[in-house]
């Protein structure tokens, strides 16, 4: 198939049969559960805006899970409660395209053409490759080699969609940088296959960080989780953990990240999450209240902590109820990942079959 055949396809296969809509992707790692931050920080928006107003393709990026040490039979685990709570929490199949990554081997198929665009050194530049590295090193450990080259999978992940915007934190903006600078690489080599994605930093999500180290953010592989929040916590381990959270040396309840940390999560915390929560009239709970707002209404730690546990418990309730229909119908579950491999698969081959014609592999007989 020529190159120019296959973008032309690709490019037609969307719901629509239109490219009119810029298209993104974006995915969750299944190395452990799907945290109060993974949601309010990236998953919130994908449900309320993303899939409305994009071609939008999430996936459960499994390979990526395999950089490390792990157990095969939690990894399937982890990686079917990860689509089920995307499903739970309001992804819709009818507008979005969800999937597992390894169930489309365009995925693998493509990362090998970008180990062979990428440089060794941008790879060890990685800020995330040196800090696993030194630490794994300080613990007379070492790491897998597909810690070093699992960005250049990152940018196969994006760049097979022709995905124009790549929603992300801080944290993988240089991942998403390398994608760009391969697919220009490429592009430059070896004639226009890829579109350079564009990286977009969602102005909406919250910064969710450990209720007892307020200095780092939550994160769902962490090994101490007495500050985690997950999605699927029972609601007295939720207000456990709120109630417990590291404050501030003081009393006054003030907004002030630098100074009062602990103080600011919460109230960042509790912001987000009545954000999302409708009053009983159908209008939002705090009309829209920014936690500096926040905090000149509470005049105690305790009060402020209540609260906040409380909206987080209200936020999650009905993820944590629809979760539990969805475990009960696996088949529908299984049903909605099978059509999104599909649909995926359909996508992503014509443009990674014109990039293997481009750098001069033989077509299958096939």
């Amino acid at each position: 198939m020529a190159i120019a055949q296959a973008q032309a396809q690709a490019k037609t296969q969307t719901p629509a049969q239109t490219r009119s809509r810029r298209r993104i992707f974006s995915g969750v790692k299944p190395t452990g559960h799907l945290t109060l931050g993974n949601y309010l920080g990236a998953v919130r928006r994908w449900v309320q805006e993303d899939q409305h107003g994009a071609d939008a393709l999430f996936s459960v990026v499994d390979l990526h899970a395999l950089t490390v040490e792990h157990d095969p039979a939690r990894l399937r685990r982890l990686s079917r409660q990860a689509a089920t709570l995307m499903l739970a929490s309001g992804l819709d199949p009818d507008r979005c395209t969800l999937f597992v990554q390894s169930h489309v081997d365009e995925h693998a198929r493509l990362s090998y053409l970008m180990e062979c665009t990428a440089t060794d050194g941008e790879m060890r530049r990685m800020i995330q490759y040196k800090e696993k590295t030194a630490r794994e090193r300080a613990g007379g450990g070492s790491v897998r080699l597909s810690l070093l080259t699992y960005p250049a999978l990152m940018a196969a992940d994006i760049l097979a969609y022709g995905t124009d915007e790549v929603p992300v934190g801080d944290d993988q903006a240089q991942h998403v940088e390398l994608a760009r600078v391969l697919a220009q690489r490429f592009n430059q080599r070896y004639g226009a296959v890829f579109t350079v994605p564009r990286m977009t930093r969602p102005p909406v999500a919250a910064r969710v960080m450990d209720l007892q180290d307020p200095t780092s953010k939550m994160g769902k592989s962490h090994a101490e989780t007495a500050g985690i929040v997950y999605l699927l916590d029972e609601e007295d381990t939720v207000r456990r953990k709120v109630m417990r959270a590291v404050t501030d040396s003081g009393s006054e309840v003030v907004y002030d990240r630098e100074a009062q940390p602990g103080v600011a999560n919460l109230l960042e915390i509790l912001a987000a999450c009545m954000d999302g929560l409708d009053g009983a009239d159908g209008t939002d709970g705090t009309d829209g209240k920014a936690p500096e707002e926040l905090a000149g209404e509470y005049s105690s730690y305790g009060a402020l902590k209540k609260d906040t546990a409380e909206a987080v418990v209200e936020l999650l309730r009905p993820i944590r109820a629809r979760h539990a229909e969805l475990c009960a119908d696996p088949s529908y579950v299984d049903g909605v990942l099978r059509a999104g491999a599909e649909r995926a698969r359909g996508l992503a081959r014509p443009r990674v079959d014109a990039a293997y014609e481009a750098v001069g592999l033989l077509p299958s007989a096939g």
